[in-house]
């Protein structure tokens, strides 16, 4: 068990330390963003080659596969917008809050720190590479629906919003229709529920109760830290947006309340 968490670990040093250099030479620190995807198929398929050859074990390939499709989708699709913008804002307002400090902050608590998190998020494959368990079970079904959910969910949601901001007269609009209209946040609902979903598939391994930190872990960040909270608090006071949010689910998808309106918003991710 130790090569395996060994060498992800490892392996998340050197492309995170590597992103650092790139990100520093950019002056770009968002630049982590399109990483964070493929971060993920590094480090898993990297751990991968230290596990035990056990070829016959369907689990390890049904996450890997899972995990190499969403974190590809993600990095590509993350790339092709970032095209033209430079630094996102939260790593802007980093850059004028560190001052002088950028340099080692920035390798601390943006790389050092996504590192860490996609170590502990990947913990269910990690943790089924370990110890693979027997043939498939019913989590392992319920776990592989949850992933194609997660994944329908934030592909779709991404397209619809990239569509959307291409039409004339839609900049600084926000988007009201599709899944966008039953959660303000479909693409961060999309990614927990792929975690779940992972976690489950990772159920039937004698360690898997233990990958249970990794959903847990994004479904908090996604609610209380760096996803929904830092996003709408960019447009806390917007009229349209009060508007918008009060009539429409943060997080679980539902019906939406009150009489339509067409509110602002910029890109969700």
């Amino acid at each position: 068990m130790g090569p395996i968490f060994f060498s992800a670990a490892f392996l998340l040093l050197l492309f995170m330390s590597v992103m650092f250099v790139v990100g520093l030479k950019a002056k770009d620190n968002s630049l982590i963003d399109i990483a964070y995807g493929p971060a993920f198929i590094f480090s898993c398929w990297g751990a991968w080659v230290y596990s035990p050859p056990v070829m016959e074990n369907t689990r390890i390939y049904l996450l890997l596969f899972w995990i190499t499709l969403w974190g590809g989708r993600l990095g590509l699709h993350i790339g092709l917008r970032h095209r033209g913008r430079g630094e996102d804002f939260r790593y802007r307002q980093f850059r004028e809050d560190w001052g002088t400090t950028i340099i080692w902050r920035s390798f601390l608590q943006i790389y050092m720190l996504q590192g860490l998190v996609v170590f502990m998020v990947s913990m269910p494959v990690l943790l089924v590479l370990a110890a693979p368990g027997a043939s498939l079970q019913w989590t392992d079904f319920l776990g592989a629906l949850f992933c194609a959910l997660g994944f329908f969910f934030e592909a779709v949601a991404d397209w619809q919003l990239a569509r959307f901001k291409r039409r004339p007269g839609t900049k600084g609009r926000i988007i009201t229709e599709g899944l966008w209209s039953t959660t303000r946040h479909p693409n961060y609902f999309g990614e927990a529920l792929f975690w779940w979903g992972i976690f489950l598939v990772g159920l039937a391994s004698s360690l898997g109760i233990y990958g249970l930190i990794s959903p847990l872990t994004i479904t908090f960040l996604l609610l209380k830290v760096s996803g929904i909270p830092m996003l709408e608090e960019k447009y806390k006071g917007n009229p349209e947006f009060e508007i918008y949010k009060a009539r429409t689910s943060a997080f679980f998808p539902w019906f939406p309340r009150g009489s339509q309106h067409s509110p602002t918003q910029d890109s969700k991710r």
